[in-house]
């Protein structure tokens, strides 16, 4: 039997990361659930999809990062009553990084980036710190590395002087039952999805779109993704929040473009949904995002609110070409074959038990 360990997850806290768990699983549980078991937080009972799901009632229930924080620390001290839960494993995965508690038996664990040391200084110290032990610690410790990008491998080869024959790459998919183009007229606004975490760029978008406001003052900007609330906007910006995925991808089916000014990314699959919603997208000049947009999608340098403005109007005044090489594009990247890989990294951790 193959653990799946999901205690660390928060719902609605940690961005595309939950997307990626919550997708996986449910992949998994399409191909191969009889030898898989999800290991879940209190709090998210049904984060194993259609797997075979153990609720940890040892794990503390945390709905909020700082919360997350207490627990992982409570897990660490006392990992004995959450270790019996496992029993006997032949391999465990962990797909939010931070193996806590290790298992008896190899296991994998999944490392989304290296932001906190790549950029240290987009961290509050505390959390800085708690991501140097607990991710770099179990990213060394790990049989076996999973990651999203070619990007985020080299980086963590260099970084955290991981041997590279450990490291596997996994692109992450897209739902593409839920991520199709429609009907809808297209409205003037454009669409960025992500929370407001420094790195993800808004204060420079935000610049960007006041300079395409003086020639297009009909255009609007939607924001979506948590922790919006009670932080300023500019005139024409729509908060929308959180908001469901039924109604993320009806956004991307009207929006004029996705734009994707993000500094940086492990993987991005914003423009990827976008793209199968028939949607043109616009996204920064960085390895990780070339790497998936691949041509389907023009670029920009997200530190030059100019260029971010330019690459946009030319990207409104022809989408067409995009649209077609975004469709072409975004086809490649399926839930069903990220999980047919993943299920080959648990079975060579299975032969190492």
């Amino acid at each position: 039997m193959v653990g799946i360990s999901l205690l660390t997850l928060v719902p609605g806290e940690l961005g595309g990361t939950e997307t990626y768990v919550r997708s996986l699983t449910a992949a998994l549980a399409e191909r191969s659930p009889d030898d898989l078991v999800a290991f879940v937080p209190p709090v998210a009972p049904d984060a194993g999809a259609g797997l075979r799901t153990v609720v940890v009632e040892e794990y503390r229930r945390a709905r909020t990062l700082r919360q997350r924080a207490l627990a992982m620390a409570l897990a660490g001290v006392r990992p004995g009553p959450i270790r019996r839960r496992f029993g006997r494993l032949e391999a465990m995965h962990y797909p939010l990084t931070i193996a806590l508690p290790e298992a008896d038996a190899p296991f994998a664990i999944t490392l989304h980036d290296v932001l906190h040391i790549d950029h240290p200084e987009l961290f509050p110290r505390i959390e800085g710190l708690l991501r140097k032990v607990a991710y770099d610690r179990s990213a060394r410790r790990a049989q076996l590395v999973v990651v999203p990008s070619a990007f985020v491998r080299d980086r963590a080869v260099e970084r955290l002087g991981l041997r590279p024959e450990r490291v596997r790459v996994i692109h992450h998919g897209i739902d593409h039952r839920r991520f199709t183009p429609g009907e809808e007229p297209r409205e003037p606004f454009l669409l960025y999805p992500a929370r407001p975490w420094p790195h993800k760029n808004h204060a420079r978008l935000f610049e960007a779109f006041a300079l395409l406001r003086r020639e297009r003052p009909e255009l609007g900007l939607v924001l979506t993704g948590g922790g919006h609330g009670g932080r300023p906007v500019p005139p024409g910006v729509e908060v929308k929040g959180l908001v469901p995925p039924e109604e993320l991808a009806l956004l991307l089916r009207r929006a004029s473009a996705l734009v994707f000014p993000s500094l940086y990314e492990g993987f991005g699959a914003p423009p990827l949904e976008a793209m199968a919603c028939g949607c043109p997208v616009a996204v920064s000049r960085i390895p990780p995002l070339e790497e998936v947009c691949g041509e389907a999608a023009r670029t920009f340098d997200p530190t030059e609110p100019e260029d971010i403005a330019a690459t946009i109007s030319a990207l409104l005044d022809d989408p067409e070409r995009l649209v077609a090489a975004g469709l072409e594009r975004a086809a490649r990247f399926t839930w069903a074959e990220s999980a047919r890989l993943h299920t080959e990294v648990y079975r060579e951790l299975r032969s190492r038990s």
